[in-house]
């Protein structure tokens, strides 16, 4: 269980001393790989009149998740949805991929806070483009200035509070089917592998994007 957990370094690259590049790395190189070849095979042929199966199922699957952002961030957080959805195939991708044998990204600290981190630029980037730079400064002593410092404190917190939950939850769900093999083996059910590899998995992905999008939805507004 222990080795499962350690994100192994795969090779270096020869500049700068060794650029060690670990498991979480490669695997996301790979999940990059899967999903552009499938958006490249996806989007060939596409018809506006008399669309076929595969292009109905993927207009409806981006639909749902436009819709979903949109109704949280409104007409005027369209610009930030591509992102979400992008970061929502993505961790979705990642924390299934185990089901195939490969180690998921979002089990490496270091994956789980270096989207915690891009979430938080792009949070108090739309604060910025919304509210100019007297504006946004001034948000920080909202409602009233005593409580500054305790906004000042959420630029730190808030990644931290992201990151740790997608990672302690994929760590926790891990080891506790880790604990669940080693105990019944052989008659492990079904239902504990369905919630704790795919439903939990899922939910996290809806976690992480949903709060992002609150706290853009929370910097957008008047």
């Amino acid at each position: 269980m222990t080795e499962e957990l350690n994100c192994e370094t795969v090779f270096n690259i020869p500049i700068f001393g060794g650029i060690p590049i670990g498991e979480s790395v490669v695997v996301t190189w790979i999940i990059m790989a899967v999903l552009t070849l499938l958006a490249i095979v996806f989007v060939r042929n596409l018809k506006v009149e008399n669309p076929g199966k595969k292009q109905l199922a993927l207009e409806a699957f981006i639909s749902f998740l436009d819709d979903f952002f949109t109704d949280i961030l409104g007409k005027e957080g369209r610009r930030y949805i591509p992102y979400l959805i992008s970061t929502a195939i993505y961790i979705g991708v990642a924390n299934l991929i185990g089901l195939l044998g490969f180690k998921p990204p979002t089990k490496d600290l270091n994956v789980t806070a270096a989207l915690a981190i891009m979430s938080l630029f792009l949070i108090y980037y739309a604060g910025f483009h919304k509210k100019g730079t007297k504006g946004f400064l001034k948000s920080f002593a909202e409602p009233m200035p005593i409580v500054t410092p305790i906004n000042i404190m959420e630029i730190a917190i808030r990644p931290i509070s992201l990151c740790m939950r997608l990672f302690g939850n994929v760590i926790g769900s891990f080891v506790i089917m880790e604990l669940l093999k080693i105990i019944m083996p052989a008659v492990l059910p079904v239902p504990f592998s369905l919630y704790f590899d795919i439903f939990d998995g899922l939910i996290q992905t809806y976690v992480f994007v949903f709060l992002t999008s609150l706290f853009i939805k929370e910097q957008i507004e008047d």
